[in-house]
């Protein structure tokens, strides 16, 4: 019996320690993802060539409303607003079939009051508001959650969602 307690034991010790080296891994990896965007990675202003992916009206339009995705090859598509934007982050197939989401470098959306660059996973959106984008309901988006509840308050906004809550029964609301 003493021999197996002995081998079992280094056994959940090599074990635990595996796991403690992944926990921490994980809590780098989420750190390095929090971090602010460099300024290079914000990407040029649109030019009046370039057309959002899933409406086809030209992004240059519209520069308060501009949102972007960023590749590490170093090339980008902009969108007309965040609505667009989700719709092909969640059907990238349809709209942009030569990328995937490890090609992905960055995600940035205008604060609707600063209106500057902001990256697209720290940002609020504020649903159901009073104010439209050029494709009519919008997701507001806005840096910080004081200013997103301001806002709501303000333009008779529904709901206030993190990135991750936006899925396609949230955009279905929009269209």
């Amino acid at each position: 019996m003493r021999a197996l307690q002995g081998p079992l034991l280094r056994n959940i010790k090599t074990g635990l320690a595996l796991c403690l080296i992944g926990i921490l891994l994980l809590i780098s990896l989420a750190g390095a993802a929090e971090k602010e965007i460099p300024k290079r990675m914000v990407p040029v202003v649109p030019t009046a060539k370039d057309k959002c992916p899933v409406c086809g009206m030209f992004v240059s339009k519209y520069p308060d409303w501009t949102t972007a995705i960023l590749f590490k090859d170093g090339s980008h598509v902009f969108f007309d607003g965040a609505k667009d934007m989700f719709k092909y982050l969640l059907d990238s197939k349809k709209y942009g079939p030569s990328k995937k989401t490890e090609d992905i470098q960055a995600i940035m959306v205008m604060d609707y009051y600063g209106l500057s660059w902001i990256d697209a996973w720290k940002a609020w959106y504020v649903l159901g508001s009073d104010v439209f984008g050029p494709m009519g309901r919008e997701l507001i988006s806005l840096e910080k959650e004081a200013d997103a509840k301001e806002f709501m308050k303000d333009h008779k906004g529904i709901r206030i969602v993190r990135f991750l809550e936006v899925n396609m029964e949230v955009l279905k609301t929009l269209d």
